[in-house]
This record gives structure tokens, sequence and C-alpha cells, in this order.
């Protein structure tokens, strides 16, 4: 066996895979408890930014946005200008004939998931779209659900049935993975800054106070 300098096909990069955000929206938060709500709607616009500016193929899905469960997050909108939202009926995405219209459209083999509630509406959609031969990975800390033992559990449920847990975080740094990408170097770490925490905090200590920089040393992909 030869190791070699290249990454493994289980990476995420931003064109192979097609991001569906869902049912961030007012009434589905006032009764999700297993993540703070300043939290989740951070995580939520982090992985919208990320998206965005990295020009992944993104759906954004409410479910009776009039009628009954209000608009989405702006935080979650607002890096997609002009994008329009997909309102459903169905709890599960996978059932809704629009959302599967512009998942066939987009034609990749790879979704991504972030939402509430996780155990209904991530679940759904996660379960369906494995069964049916996509990769499917899961942005936990962009979901959440009515207590932590539901989204613990619907977690457990989705990861044995081979769907892949990751963080928003994890999400942003994935699709950079190597600091000598200048072009969206700024970008990703003006993101980490605004909305990446403690780590945001430390790029901005070292970038101030000693003018630090990850990597530009090296020319990237």
């Amino acid at each position: 066996m030869t190791a070699t300098a290249t990454p493994g096909k289980g990476l995420l990069t931003p064109a192979d895979h097609t991001l569906i955000m869902i049912d961030f929206q007012s009434q589905m938060a006032f009764a999700t408890h297993s993540i703070d709500a300043t939290i989740l709607r951070n995580n939520a616009g982090l992985v919208a930014k990320a998206a965005a500016g990295f020009g992944v193929s993104t759906v954004l899905t409410t479910v009776a946005e009039k009628s009954f469960s209000g608009p989405m997050f702006a935080e979650v909108t607002a890096p997609f200008p002009g994008l329009s939202l997909l309102d459903r009926t169905s709890m599960n995405t996978w059932e809704d004939a629009a959302v599967i219209d512009a998942v066939n459209a987009i034609g990749k083999t790879r979704i991504v998931l972030a939402g509430l509630w996780t155990s209904v509406c991530i679940v759904g959609p996660a379960l369906s779209a494995l069964d049916q031969g996509f990769e499917v990975y899961v942005i936990a800390d962009a979901c959440g659900d009515v207590s932590t033992e539901a989204h613990e559990r619907a977690m457990e449920r989705m990861v044995q049935a081979g769907a892949r847990p990751m963080t928003s975080v994890q999400y942003l740094l994935e699709l950079q993975r190597d600091w000598a990408r200048t072009a969206t170097y700024d970008m990703t770490t003006g993101i980490a800054k605004e909305s990446a925490g403690a780590y945001g905090l430390g790029i901005i200590y070292a970038k101030t106070m000693f003018g630090a920089s990850e990597g530009h040393s090296a020319a990237a992909e």
C-alpha cells in the first residue's frame, strides 16, 4: 500500500453535492430545545454563507410558510438573493415534487441536509435519499429538535442507515480544505471570524496581533 497526497473520496467538494436547508422557520424554532436558538441561527447562517460563497448547488425549502410556520431565518436566505423558497405541505421533503424536480435538475448524487426538526424533517429525506442510492451527509449542529433525546436518536438512526454526520465549521473548512487556495481564503476566514465562535476569535487575534496567515506559500488547485 502506497500513500499519495490526494484527498479521500468521502470528502465533500463545492461542486459534488446539493445542500438542502429545511424549515429554518420561526414556529419550528420555538419548540426546538436540543440546541440554543442563537447558536442554531448562527450555525445555519454559517452553512448558508459557506455554500453561497463556494457556489454550492442549494435548495431552500419551507413548510406551510404563510399559513403556519412563518418565514425562513434571514441568516439562511440572505446569502442567496433571488433564490426561490420551495414551500411544502409534506413533512418529508423528499416526498415533495418541486424539491425532487430541483434535485434532479441539479443532478448530483451527494445530498447534504440541515434543518428542523432532526427527527422528522431531516430523518425523512435522509432515509428516502439513502434508499434511492444517494450519499447523504447531515450537518448535526445546524439541526435541532424538541429535545436532546429526539435529536440524538434521530442522528443515530440516520448514521445507522448510512448517513455521514458533520458540523457547520467542518462543512466550511472541508469546502476550503487547503489554505493555499487564495481565491476563497479571505472568504473562508471571514465567515469563520463572524460565525465560528472561539475559532473565529482565534483568527481575529492572530491576524490582529501578528499578521498571521494559515498559508499562502504553495499553489493549489
